[in-house]
């Protein structure tokens, strides 16, 4: 059966499209029905009654998926983008207003050998991780929106990041018309590296705040925020929206590089045209491997979509057996993107897996809020389990696998990446069918210099500068000069607050941006 029939056959009867919806309305939420255009759900970023936005048609239609891999980095881009964020006019426009002179290759994610392996590296835009696929595209998708839309409201965008995204959200949005930005950040729970990318950004609309707490805090009161003003302004002629992978604006661009990969799996021989090939992701909050599931709705031939955790392992352990709990130890790490313990994304995918039961999933985000678990259905469970596998890795093995990987290969990952090849061989020993496989590789290792230095045997120097001209002796490697860059920049930045504060935080700031 296939997915669109799944939901055509599991929705419940009080869950029935409204007549009265338009079909120029393709998305609704994953809590009710409530709808919306494609421009409307990326200028919402949030549903008013706090689900996620998704288009329950995904996998209908015949997307020209041989036509797509034909075309340049850009073209594919575009087409995709299309297709999955319909209504928006001349996408190539946007896409090249996005990315043309942005990205240090023209792959814009060159796909590299390692070992048995091959990497996929993300990382080589303005701010050398893989938000920046999408977070370069999502500014020229909102001001779109906003003419579209004829809002003329500003628009402050809520951002909550554990590391990547607040940089990559503000090197995209500082001083773009009729919108404001303000990132929260964990205090001393991202990396120096991460950490002075923010303090240090410029721009007359931006504001950056520390939090005293983890992600998930920051992450809960932003949506918290989002739905006590879905229908209201906090300010007169203030709008909020938001940056993180909650947003579809957001997903819908990291959809590419998986069409991007298989692209470059074909020019180099390695495979022809229908073979699956499998995906690795370093993963905490579900997007990036969510956008390989879609990709494969659009007809892309994906083979099993390995979700790669840190010591925070909660994903594997919903993976594995279907009850999602977010009462246990939090765990810094090394790879603090995935120092999370609820998982945004995968809402959308319990969509999905529910036939298109908005109660049901509505009930199970209840649970998770007011008890800190759920439990999805064997049903459920079996059909996520039918693309995704899920493998752990600690902060040892982490040290371990970017030792291992750079002495064996020559290749030297980042903190995340090598949680995802340690993963790769876990996986590759105990389920894999003999496809390729691709690790994606989300960030340089050049942002985490501490750790990476740590885990070749070295002593880290100095501050987080020192530490990355001693990682480029030790590896012969030069650092992306967007991070070397940031040497001697002034800290325009200095706001550390409560997690309890957040929210009159905004109120206090939003007005100014």
């Amino acid at each position: 059966m296939s997915l669109i029939d799944l939901l055509k056959s599991r929705r419940p009867a009080d869950a029935q499209p409204s007549s009265a919806a338009p079909a120029s309305a393709p998305f609704r939420s994953t809590r009710s029905d409530a709808r919306a255009t494609a421009p409307e759900a990326v200028l919402r970023g949030l549903a008013p009654d706090g689900g996620l936005y998704v288009d329950p048609e995904i996998a209908s239609g015949n997307f020209d998926v041989r036509g797509c891999l034909a075309l340049d980095p850009l073209g594919q881009s575009a087409k995709i983008l299309s297709r999955l964020l319909p209504g928006f006019g001349d996408m190539g426009s946007l896409v090249r207003r996005a990315y043309e002179g942005r990205f240090a290759s023209k792959e814009l994610t060159p796909l590299v050998p390692v070992g048995e392996n091959y990497v996929l590296e993300l990382f080589h835009g303005p701010t050398a991780a893989f938000k920046d696929v999408a977070l370069c595209m999502l500014p020229q998708l909102m001001t779109a929106a906003r003419e579209i839309t004829g809002m003329t409201d500003k628009t402050v965008i809520l951002t909550a990041t554990s590391g990547d995204t607040g940089k990559a959200a503000l090197e995209g949005f500082h001083d773009v018309p009729g919108t404001g930005i303000m990132v929260f950040f964990p205090h001393k729970g991202v990396s120096a590296v991460q950490e002075a990318q923010m303090l240090t950004q410029e721009g007359a609309n931006v504001a950056v705040c520390a939090v005293k707490g983890n992600f998930d805090d920051c992450q809960s009161a932003v949506k918290q925020l989002f739905s006590r003003y879905a229908d209201s302004a906090p300010v007169p002629g203030v709008r909020l929206s938001s940056a993180n992978s909650i947003n579809i604006g957001r997903l819908a661009p990291q959809v590419v590089y998986y069409f991007l990969a298989y692209a470059s799996l074909m020019k180099q021989g390695r495979i022809t045209y229908g073979a699956p090939v499998d995906y690795v992701v370093p993963t905490g909050n579900f997007g990036d491997i969510l956008a390989g599931w879609y990709a494969k709705q659009l007809g892309l031939p994906v083979g099993r979509l390995v979700c790669a955790s840190n010591a925070n392992r909660v994903l594997t352990d919903f993976l594995t057996t279907g009850v999602y709990d977010r009462r246990r130890e939090f765990f810094k790490t090394s790879s603090p993107s995935m120092d999370i313990l609820v998982s945004s994304n995968l809402e959308r995918l319990l969509f999905y897996a529910a036939g298109g039961d908005t109660a049901c999933v509505k009930n199970d985000m209840l649970r998770l809020q007011n008890s800190g678990y759920y439990k999805i259905s064997a049903k459920a469970l079996d059909f996520i389990r039918k693309d995704f596998s899920a493998y752990c890795c600690g902060e040892a093995e982490t040290l371990a696998e970017i030792r291992r990987c750079f002495s064996e290969t020559g290749y030297l990952p980042d903190t995340h990446t090598a949680v995802a090849l340690h993963a790769a061989q876990l996986y590759k020993k105990e389920e894999h069918s003999g496809a390729p496989v691709v690790v994606l590789s989300t960030a340089s290792p050049f942002k985490f210099p501490a750790a990476v230095l740590t885990a070749l045997g070295e002593a880290p120097e100095g501050d987080a500068f020192q530490q990355m001209a001693q990682l480029a002796r030790v590896s012969g490697l030069e650092p992306p000069v967007s991070l070397s860059g940031l040497q001697g920049k002034a800290y325009l930045h200095n706001d550390v607050i409560e997690k309890a504060d957040i929210a009159d935080y905004v109120l206090k700031n939003v007005g100014r941006l």
